[in-house]
């Protein structure tokens, strides 16, 4: 009904307020519920937990696959209890990392970004696992963060290798996992929505929804190929297993994949991308079916306090252990010096992956550490390297991790089996299960109050 002064007593050109009776607000309500559960979907489902699974099923159904509601099977180990990140956060959390040399850390910026000449794959590093790397006639990035900062961590430590103005057009994204440091939504959104994403299992739907058409999400194993620039072939992009997780809210812990990627030049360039990781036995089954890996990105950072970390990301021995796991020739360390995750001294992941690398008996060469901004050069493929097999090899391999699949974990399809719906992955026939178990966790970003436009 109308409430308020009188149509005579009201002031002129005021509109008049409209109000509701609280004894007939019951019944408005009532009124939409039925017309939203007439319009929109079937009457049993408007309880609040039928509504969030049938909305999760649009999800998982929504890029025309059928992704499974969890996947939990995928870890290598049980994720940290709430007790263990309490203890974690109180004796030596990121915030009482040792900052006091990180004006050591190495800052490169170019005037401009340089440009891969015909048949080179060029690769900066723009920090963190941030990379551009031209390829086969390509620019592509991986997990793309330009924010100044993320949630639950300190503002970075340096500043981004390369503008985001000095970037040619972008071919392709890779994102590896869901973490807001490797997913940032700010980043995200300056892409034109036409960019063609790869992105894991069951995250396809967080692009769709701010507008991306171009979005492909795959399961371990399985590719994707790319046509190059006019003088140059196909890139082909492949997703391999890695030992971590997923969460990006409180109620979404693995429901998407995680993973690292294989970039194949039409050269036969190998690039190898791992996102975020811990160290296991995915290592060796990814070089034994890419082998001749020519250059290895892996994560050397975000290590400290291990008792913690240690499933799910690499310390730097660790790292030059997984590049000798992988049969990689060279080795770029990332993941460190760009934001404090973790406890350990900000400049110590560089200081102690040089060591390793050397006491490996790695040319020093072949390990590229580069500064924030700074790119190299692949000019062309080189034969595989010649690995021990795994009774003879070095005994330096870091104790405490599997090293032997464990029976029955299952995972995901190999890159040519069947592309039909994916299947449970009980239900897979053992032709398609790659020996070996799959992977775990990091702790979240301790701040509670995200804001929705940064999820």
């Amino acid at each position: 009904r109308l409430e308020g002064p009188s149509a005579s007593a009201r002031r002129p050109g005021r509109p008049a307020r409209l109000a509701v009776h609280r004894r007939s607000r019951g019944r408005n309500r009532s009124h939409v519920a039925d017309v939203l559960t007439a319009q929109t979907m079937p009457s049993s489902m408007f309880d609040p937990s039928r509504v969030r699974r049938y909305l999760e099923h649009t999800r998982r159904t929504s890029g025309g696959r059928n992704w499974p509601a969890s996947f939990d099977d995928r870890l290598t180990t049980a994720l940290p209890s709430f007790r263990d990140v309490v203890r974690m956060l109180r004796q030596s959390g990121p915030r009482l990392a040792r900052l006091d040399h990180a004006t050591r850390i190495p800052v490169d910026r170019p005037a401009e970004l340089p440009r891969a000449r015909p048949g080179q794959t060029l690769v900066t590093w723009v920090g963190h696992a941030t990379y551009v790397i031209q390829i086969g006639g390509l620019t592509v990035l991986t997990d793309p963060v330009w924010s100044r900062r993320i949630p639950g961590v300190r503002p970075r430590l340096t500043p981004v290798g390369v503008d985001w103005d000095a970037l040619p057009p972008v071919d392709a994204v890779l994102i590896s996992h869901n973490h807001y440091d490797h997913l940032d939504a700010p980043s995200i959104r300056r892409l034109p929505r036409s960019t063609p994403l790869l992105v894991p299992a069951n995250l396809a739907w967080w692009f769709r929804r701010r507008g991306f058409r171009n979005v492909t999400d795959l399961d371990w194993w399985e590719f994707r190929e790319m046509a190059g620039g006019p003088a140059a072939g196909g890139v082909r992009f492949d997703f391999v297993p890695a030992h971590h997780w997923s969460r990006r809210t409180l109620t979404d812990t693995n429901k998407s994949l995680w993973g690292g990627w294989m970039l194949t030049g039409p050269d036969g360039i190998q690039v190898y991308f791992a996102g975020d990781t811990g160290y296991g036995h995915w290592f060796t089954a990814i070089g034994e079916r890419f082998p001749g890996i020519d250059l290895a990105l892996l994560p050397v950072g975000a290590y400290e306090p291990e008792w913690f970390m240690q499933p799910v990301h690499l310390n730097p021995e660790e790292a030059v252990q997984a590049c000798h796991d992988l049969g990689a020739r060279r080795m770029a360390p990332m993941h460190w010096g760009t934001f404090v995750l973790s406890a350990e001294p900000v400049i110590e992941p560089w200081e102690r992956t040089v060591a390793a690398w050397s006491a490996a008996a790695r040319p020093r060469v072949d390990l590229w550490d580069l500064a924030i901004g700074e790119s190299r050069a692949l000019d062309g493929h080189l034969p595989p390297l010649a690995i021990e097999p795994a009774a003879e090899r070095p005994a330096g391999r870091p104790a405490g991790r599997p090293t032997e699949p464990a029976a029955g974990i299952p995972v995901g399809l190999p890159a040519g089996a069947p592309a039909s719906d994916h299947l449970p992955s009980d239900y897979l026939p053992s032709d398609y299960l790659p020996s070996g178990d799959p992977p775990s966790g990091d702790p979240p970003p301790a701040d509670p109050a995200l804001s929705a436009d940064t999820r």
